[in-house]
């Protein structure tokens, strides 16, 4: 099954995507379930999904689609995580994860505009695989990681690569608001199957500039969750952006940046497509 954030009308709500059409359960279930993330803590998609006979349907071309989950408590990105980029940017091989935090408000949805901001031209594309927490946790298993997630999405970790620059510390270039793309929509673990086959691949106007397949990861996602979980109690609705492979613009010669006017896409076979153009901060 696929789940979405979308707006309406202008009234953000949640559902299903049925084909060419959403399925709105937010309105049909807002006396239970607030948004979609509320849904994912009660153990309640199945439920939700089994009702869709009684929701409105909408055309795909007619609502707004939103990041996934708009309101996430904590968004937590996994830095060099394939052995492609780890070289192209010169580190040195870690035992453990790299990990930096994003903020809810960095996001956009599917087809809405990344935006480059007002202070710098180097913006940076990332495709890559984003999983969502089901079950809270905390000093998870790998054994038990899988059991804990609700599904899987497209994400662009857009980067302002200059401000990622200033200091050791990721945060800065990472958070300009609606650089991160996430969408379209959520699909369940049982839709998307053995993700290790599944090719991740980002294009900037239709040229191929990152492909691999999650199995290229370096720290797989139970370990990434098992360490995650070790310094943070991870919640429903919780976000882990996977990391990207090789072929970052920043690392080229000359460098490659996302410019207003430029369309991005980044495809998971099973997961989906997201598509999003650049603009200029207003």
């Amino acid at each position: 099954m696929k789940f979405a954030s979308f707006k309406i009308d202008g009234a953000a709500s949640w559902g299903l995507i049925d084909g060419a059409e959403a399925v709105d359960l937010g309105a049909l279930l807002r006396d239970r379930f607030a948004d979609l993330k509320s849904a994912i803590a009660a153990d309640a998609l199945a439920e939700a999904a089994a009702s869709a006979g009684k929701a409105a349907r909408h055309p795909l071309a007619s609502i707004a689609w939103l990041p996934v989950i708009p309101n996430p408590d904590k968004i937590l990105c996994i830095g060099l995580n394939y052995e492609t980029h780890r070289k192209e940017t010169g580190r040195t091989e870690v035992e453990n994860p790299t990990v930096f935090a994003r903020f809810a408000n960095s996001q956009t949805g599917h087809l809405g505009n990344i935006i480059r901001p007002k202070v710098s031209q180097d913006l940076d594309f990332e495709g890559e695989l984003a999983l969502i927490i089901g079950k809270p946790g905390r000093y998870i298993s790998r054994a038990q990681a899988w059991d804990h997630i609700a599904g899987y999405a497209c994400y662009n970790e857009g980067s302002v690569r200059d401000y990622q620059r200033h200091t050791h510390q990721f945060t800065p270039g990472k958070n300009f608001p609606q650089t991160g793309a996430f969408g379209p929509w959520m699909v369940t673990p049982d839709e998307a199957g053995d993700l290790g086959p599944l090719r991740l691949q980002t294009r900037l106007n239709g040229q191929v500039v990152q492909d691999a397949t999650i199995s290229q990861m370096i720290f797989g996602i139970p370990q990434q969750i098992e360490y995650c979980s070790s310094f943070t109690r991870l919640e429903p609705g919780d976000v882990i952006v996977t990391g990207t492979p090789g072929g970052v613009g920043s690392r080229r010669t000359p460098p490659l940046w996302m410019k207003p006017g430029d369309v991005v896409e980044v495809e998971i076979d099973r997961v989906g497509l997201l598509r999003n153009g650049i603009a200029d901060e207003s």
